[in-house]
């Protein structure tokens, strides 16, 4: 149940009511980054905050200690001291049930793909149900989907679901489509494909809303497995040096969960949660009103709403046909006029807007209806967001300044999209496709992400790939539509200040102003200094949240 809005305020008043006395405590020793009111980056060498309140007290250059002579000290041993990092688009669950599934992301074939199910499932002998993740037949020598063949060849005693890596489609054996009823007479659900052979037998791949058709026969975790799947993304993010985390899509069960570890003080860093837009709740969520936890633990103020699918599956909604496969559009996984009526709920309840859509027609379709459902005047203040923005019509750019429409954009999707990109777009879409500089450029505001568990969550790999528009070995030299590239201040600042104004807290955290959180973490090398090619070898040192140190590597 959400919390009233009297119960917020009478919280709000019990925490600024209680007096406490200043226990300040000096980083010194730090080459420190921040921002201030105008999203410049501001070098400093010590940071102080009050061990009370976990709130910033000053930063300033070494001789700022003197003024605090009673403070306790912490050493930064020379270290870069940087804002704690926001994710502005992840699924937490997602990642914590990730991270107790087979994980088939290194995969280089359909083989070796299910040589590595068969050897997790000897190790889930238990097991209902094999599930994992990551697959992604682009990256396979064939680049063709997947079947249940294989799959059968290794288990056909247990059902098995693989979701692939972007999570707009997956791969299931025989015994698994069994379980859900899907034969050659089963209809495709709008908004998803059963992909079939050319006898029109189901192959085990299933698209988008197809996905439904099967994951509604898999056991639903119980309360304490969703919690312990959170803690375990808890953990796993902080070690990241990820302080604050939009989840992009939270159900009622979700929520619940949250809200109990709330209550029991278990969550060790801020989640800013979007409802998600399938909830049966949904409506009630919205006429109980935004929640705006005076500590910003949790904080439910937006909707995730779904427009289309996914490049890599081809189920991003585009204008044209794809390049490489004729009469073929993508998927929108929520129809026109729904989606009028969901963004118009959403909005006019006072929540945040924030849409999936990948494709050039999806994003046309989602500023269409910016355009029409919100006033000018309410631009700025409702700070709607596109969750993605990865294939914008280059007409339609200007248009997300004008409307004041945040693009939520996820680096890495570029470095792992772009040995397809070109296949499924062809040449001439890809001048807005991935288009970082060009929204930069037009002043708007980008919360930078990584959509874990589609991506690594690790940050670094996302402000690497801002950067050089390169993977990890340096490919392609001079980056993949290297006009499009950031610097490492606008990127860092994508994952910190900027991330923050996506959900409202630029004025509690992302920057360490003073009055902020001191949300902060210690790395290994200076972002500013070292060779570009080298930032997603970053290690974090350690993580503090609200002062308090969550994370330090041994």
């Amino acid at each position: 149940m959400l919390l009233s809005r009297v119960y917020q305020a009478v919280l709000l008043t019990v925490v600024t009511a209680t007096p406490a006395l200043a226990a300040p405590v000096v980083v010194s020793q730090i080459q420190g980054y921040g921002f201030d009111e105008k999203r410049t980056l501001v070098p400093f060498q010590s940071l102080v905050f009050d061990d009370v309140t976990g709130k910033v007290l000053a930063r300033g250059d070494a001789n700022l200690a003197k003024n605090y002579p009673n403070a306790k000290v912490i050493d930064g041993q020379g270290k870069t001291l940087l804002p704690g990092l926001i994710d502005g688009h992840g699924h937490v669950l997602g990642l914590g049930q990730n991270l107790a599934q087979v994980d088939l992301r290194t995969s280089s074939s359909e083989a070796q793909a299910v040589a590595k199910v068969a050897a997790f499932a000897k190790t889930q002998p238990q097991a209902q149900w094999i599930l994992g993740r990551g697959w992604n037949q682009v990256l396979w020598p064939t680049q063709q989907f997947p079947s249940t063949t294989l799959l059968d060849e290794e288990i056909n005693d247990k059902p098995v679901w693989l979701s692939r890596v972007d999570g707009h489609a997956g791969w299931a054996n025989s015994k698994a489509l069994q379980l859900a009823g899907i034969t050659k007479e089963s209809i495709d659900p709008p908004g998803g494909q059963i992909l079939r052979d050319d006898k029109g037998n189901p192959t085990g791949v299933l698209i988008d809303n197809a996905m439904g058709l099967l994951e509604k026969k898999i056991p639903q975790q119980n309360e304490a497995e969703r919690q312990a799947a959170l803690t375990a993304a808890f953990e796993h993010l902080l070690a990241l040096g990820i302080t604050s985390t939009h989840d992009a899509g939270v159900d009622a069960a979700n929520l619940a969960s949250y809200q109990t570890l709330q209550q029991q003080q278990k969550i060790p860093l801020r989640i800013y949660a979007m409802l998600s837009a399938t909830d049966p709740m949904l409506q009630k969520w919205l006429q109980a009103g935004p929640i705006d936890d005076p500590t910003d633990v949790l904080d439910v103020r937006s909707v995730k709403i779904y427009g289309d699918g996914a490049l890599g599956s081809r189920g991003a909604a585009l204008l044209a046909d794809y390049s490489d496969k004729a009469k073929e559009r993508g998927l929108l996984v929520t129809q026109p006029d729904a989606l009028t009526q969901l963004m118009k709920m959403t909005i006019n309840a006072g929540f945040q807007a924030n849409v999936h859509a990948i494709g050039d027609y999806a994003n046309r379709l989602v500023l269409d209806r910016f355009e029409l459902l919100v006033s000018d005047k309410d631009r700025q203040a409702g700070r709607h967001r596109v969750e993605h923005a990865q294939i914008v019509a280059p007409v339609d750019i200007p248009r997300f300044a004008k409307l004041q429409v945040l693009p939520s954009m996820q680096p890495t999707h570029a470095t792992s999209d772009k040995n397809m990109a070109g296949d499924r777009l062809g040449v001439a879409r890809l001048r807005g496709a991935y288009a970082w500089r060009s929204f930069v450029d037009q002043g708007s505001i980008i919360v930078g992400g990584s959509d874990y568990p589609v991506e690594l969550a690790n940050p670094f790999h996302g402000l690497h790939a801002a950067v050089t528009r390169q993977d990890q070995q340096n490919q392609p030299v001079g980056g993949w539509l290297p006009e499009q590239k950031l610097t490492v201040t606008e990127a860092l600042r994508s994952f910190t200040t900027d991330a923050a104004y996506g959900a409202y807290q630029e004025k509690a955290m992302g920057s360490l102003q003073p009055g902020m959180w001191a949300d902060f973490i210690l790395i290994d090398h200076d972002l500013t200094q070292v060779p570009p090619e080298q930032i997603w070898q970053t290690q974090v040192l350690q993580t503090y949240v609200g002062g308090k140190q969550v994370f330090r590597r041994n």
